[in-house]
């Protein structure tokens, strides 16, 4: 078996301890928050950077890591490893999948680049089992074709909290954000095919949760799914209610509850909540 390098960005949801353990490679996103930047999990750990978002929202900002730094990564790497793999966020949101493309080929570092089309548990979800794959001792070929499959078994949602965050990031329309406001609306969004679309509107917080809620019930009696992420912006005690209350409907369902990675959560507020999950 070749000596794979593993990489990501830290849209992944992995926590530390993981990503020591199995030497990923993670290059940090940029959060900028009161005009100050922060190198994601480097400088300022996620619960700080919500707490930090709940004071100094307004204008909140991300940015994926420098282009050199991708360089720098690959340069190393090629001294210590034979092959690579590189699974980042949707290349629709983000460019740090264009990025570890062009700086693996400048380097001449051979590293298959995938696109997740989505970000945080899902992300995290797909590394971990890729990690598995290779230490059963699958071939790096087989667990590339694996790895492909998982983008369209993917499913994120999400419930934002501040329709004003949402429209300063450009994720919905001045007109769209007033009407929601006037009329008491809560939009769901998903994830298609890397983009971030309204997959519904809803008139009540209680509703949006139960539309939510229904959709797990959906993946979960069909046998699809055996473990979801629970994720917050920020609202810890609100996602354990959430476990909590799942728990008891399937009993059986694995649930992690872990912080919705910022370069979502800080374009939908603080507050904001999702869910997600990697099908069978």
């Amino acid at each position: 078996m070749k000596k794979i390098a593993w990489i990501t960005d830290s849209t992944c949801g992995l926590s530390q301890e993981f990503i020591e353990q199995n030497n990923i490679f993670v290059l940090p996103m940029i959060v900028i928050i009161n005009n100050i930047s922060y190198r994601e999990d480097i400088d300022i750990s996620k619960d700080k950077i919500y707490e930090l978002l709940k004071e100094h929202g307004e204008g909140a900002k991300t940015s994926q890591p420098p282009f050199g730094e991708f360089v720098e990564l690959y340069k190393r790497l090629k001294n210590e490893y034979e092959l690579g793999i590189a699974i980042h966020a949707s290349s629709q949101l983000t460019g740090t999948y264009q990025s570890s493309m062009s700086a693996a080929k400048m380097e001449g570092f051979p590293v298959e680049v995938i696109d997740s089309k989505m970000g945080s548990y899902a992300l995290g979800k797909m590394i971990k089992n890729g990690i598995k794959m290779e230490q059963e001792g699958m071939s790096y070929q087989d667990i590339i074709a694996k790895l492909k499959t998982y983008p369209e078994k993917a499913e994120m949602y999400l419930l934002p909290k501040s329709f004003e965050q949402m429209k300063r990031s450009g994720r919905v329309s001045t007109t769209q954000a007033v009407f929601a406001n006037l009329l008491n609306i809560n939009l769901i969004l998903q994830f298609d095919n890397g983009k971030v679309v309204v997959e519904s509107k809803i008139r009540s917080q209680k509703k949006a949760v139960q539309h939510l809620f229904q959709k797990i019930e959906e993946v979960y009696k069909k046998g699809d799914i055996k473990e979801l992420g629970i994720m917050h912006a920020g609202a810890k005690e609100v996602a354990n209610q959430w476990k909590d209350e799942l728990i008891k409907l399937h009993e059986n369902l694995k649930i992690k509850v872990e912080p919705l990675v910022p370069v979502a959560g800080i374009h939908a507020g603080h507050g904001t909540m999702a869910i997600s999950w990697l099908k069978e």
